[in-house]
């Protein structure tokens, strides 16, 4: 579905997918993946490159599992950095309470930017024009990239094909940053009407079936709209499972600890569920067990 000067590297959790734009000798990335598969980002793209210089890498947001190779690309290719203009402040400060690294126990490598991309900024990337377009929501701050020409949309986690990425605004409460599920609707509303018929998520792959993928994405969210509880429930499943997939088992009598140690987890089921810390423990792991996130094997709750 990608023309030749395309190629996407389609990555699985915890990374996010990187896509590469060939422009004569020279490349644009965007996105790198999160930090713990740095080095693995810094090899599939040296052998995408094929000879070519990096030149620039473009985030599309700043949540770990897109940021976390920008560091080591730097390292590795010397290209300069493009990040959304709206969190710019919040990363050369490195605030990893608003970059949400401290609230849910994920890292990423501390990198400098070189520059930044607003809402209706254009850059070439693959021998084609995108134009960037803000996409709240997922990210107060984030970014797509839609290529008129072509009909083709870069949609971060603002747009997959079973959905979207969790709305942490929504559920972390911050009134000045306005409703997240507001702010997603708005997304949505905007992108479907771009002219598209190839979308290049965050994570997935490439997709055509366009209108069944908005179809689905505003199912998901008129059902988190009718029941915040839903989506308290759903995003910690997620950023749970994340968690152990990083760190591949932890025991299960430490998952109460864990989840107490994680501001995030306090703050939505102090919120939203209300549950001891023992219940909320025993919710997770049933949920997560049944969805297959994880096994039970002598103590230890396993990934996969």
């Amino acid at each position: 579905m990608l023309p030749p000067t395309l190629h996407l590297v389609e990555r699985g959790w915890l990374s996010s997918n990187s896509l590469v734009g060939f422009d004569g000798d020279g490349a644009t990335l965007i996105d790198s993946g999160y930090v713990t598969h740095a080095a693995q980002t810094v090899d599939l793209v040296r052998e995408v490159l094929g000879g070519r210089r990096l030149e620039r890498l473009i985030n599309t947001h700043a949540h770990s599992d897109h940021i976390g190779g920008n560091s080591a690309l730097v390292e590795a290719f010397g290209c300069r950095v493009s990040v959304p203009a709206g969190v710019a402040a919040t990363i050369a400060e490195w605030d990893e309470e608003a970059l949400l690294l401290s609230p849910l126990g994920q890292r990423a490598a501390r990198f400098r930017h070189d520059d930044t991309l607003a809402n209706g900024d254009e850059f070439v990337c693959g021998e084609l024009v995108w134009r960037a377009l803000a996409v709240p929501g997922h990210d107060q701050d984030g970014l797509a990239f839609h290529c008129a020409e072509k009909r083709l949309l870069v949609s971060g986690d603002a747009l997959w094909q079973t959905g979207f990425g969790v709305v942490f605004t929504e559920l972390l409460g911050h009134p000045e940053q306005g409703g997240g599920l507001r702010a997603q609707r708005e997304t949505l509303d905007m992108l479907a009407r771009l002219p598209v018929d190839c979308v290049i998520p965050g994570h997935g792959g490439a997709f055509s079936d366009v209108d069944e993928a908005f179809t689905r994405a505003y199912r998901r969210l008129e059902s988190f709209e009718n029941d915040i509880e839903q989506l308290a429930r759903h995003a910690l499943k997620v950023f749970v499972a994340f968690a152990l997939l990083e760190r591949r088992r932890i025991l299960r009598a430490e998952l109460p600890d864990l989840l107490a140690s994680l501001s995030f987890a306090q703050s939505v089921n102090a919120r939203y569920l209300g549950l001891a810390e023992d219940a909320l423990a025993d919710w997770l792991v049933r949920e997560l067990t049944r969805a297959g996130a994880w096994r039970k094997e002598d103590g230890w709750l396993v990934a996969g």
